[in-house]
C-alpha cells in the first residue's frame, strides 16, 4: 500500500484528477503510473495491492477515481467496488481486467463501478475512460460493449446508467433523430418537458453527441 506524495511540476488552472490504483501486479501498476503521469490533468495519489488495501486508500485519500483490477487477494475488485459504493459514492470506481466476460461486466454493473476496460486497451483510452468516470459519465471498453446487452437476446438488457423508462423512450427518439416537437406529440408531454429528459439522460451518459446516444440506443437495446 503506497501513498504519493503531491507532484512537484507545475500546476495546471484545474485541479488534477486524482487517482488511486489498485493492482496486485508491480509490473501493472508501473506500466500504468508511467502512462499517468504523462498527463498534467491526472495525478496518482496511491497504489493498493489488494481490495482491502483499495478501501482503506480510498476512505483516506478520498480519490476522483478508485482505478482497480477486478481480480485481487484478500478482497477482489467487485467487493471493494460495492463497498466504496456504499460508503463513499462520490468516488468513481473504474474495473480493470483482461478477462470480458459477460458475467465480470454485469457484476460490475450491479457493484456500482461506473466503468470496466480491459488491460490492453491504448493510453488514450485509459485516459478517457477515467476522465469519463471523474466527470459523472460511464465508460466501458468497445469489446465490452455487446455483453451489456449480453448473450441471451431474450434476457433484460443491463444498463449501467440507471436511466428512468421515460428517459429511454427520449433516448431512442433522439437515436432516429427525432426532434422535440414530435417527441413531445408521440409521447404526450410538453416540449419543456422533453427538453428536461433530454438534459437528464445526457447528464447520466456523460454528456455524449449524437452519434454517441445513438451507440447507447444500441447497445441498451433500444433499437430495432
Amino acid at each position: 500500500m503506497t501513498v504519493h506524495s503531491p507532484s512537484p511540476a507545475a500546476k495546471t488552472p484545474a485541479r488534477p484528477i486524482r487517482v488511486l490504483l489498485a493492482d496486485d501486479h508491480e509490473l501493472v501498476r508501473d506500466g500504468i503510473r508511467a502512462r499517468l503521469l504523462k498527463v498534467p490533468e491526472l495525478e496518482v495519489v496511491g497504489e493498493a495491492t489488494n481490495g482491502r488495501d483499495a478501501l482503506n486508500l480510498a476512505r483516506e485519500l478520498r480519490p476522483d477515481v478508485l482505478l482497480m483490477d477486478v481480480s485481487m487477494p484478500v478482497m477482489n475488485g467487485l467487493e471493494a467496488a460495492r463497498q466504496v459504493r456504499d460508503t463513499h459514492p462520490g468516488i468513481a470506481v473504474l474495473i480493470l481486467s483482461v478477462y470480458d466476460n459477460p458475467e465480470y461486466v454485469r457484476g460490475v454493473v450491479q457493484a456500482g463501478a461506473r466503468g470496466y476496460i480491459l488491460k490492453d486497451i491504448s493510453a488514450a483510452e485509459m485516459i478517457t475512460a477515467i476522465t469519463s468516470v471523474a466527470t459523472g459519465g460511464y465508460y466501458f471498453s468497445s469489446a465490452v460493449g455487446p455483453t451489456l446487452v449480453g448473450a441471451n437476446t431474450s434476457a433484460p438488457v443491463a444498463d449501467p446508467y440507471g436511466l428512468t423508462d421515460r428517459e429511454r423512450q427520449v433516448l431512442t427518439a433522439i437515436a432516429k433523430g427525432q426532434p422535440n416537437k414530435e417527441v413531445a406529440k408521440e409521447l404526450g408531454i410538453s416540449v419543456r418537458t422533453v427538453e428536461s429528459h433530454r438534459l437528464n439522460l445526457r447528464e447520466k451518459v456523460g454528456n455524449k453527441n449524437a452519434a454517441q446516444l445513438y451507440k447507447v440506443a444500441q447497445e441498451l437495446g433500444l433499437l430495432d
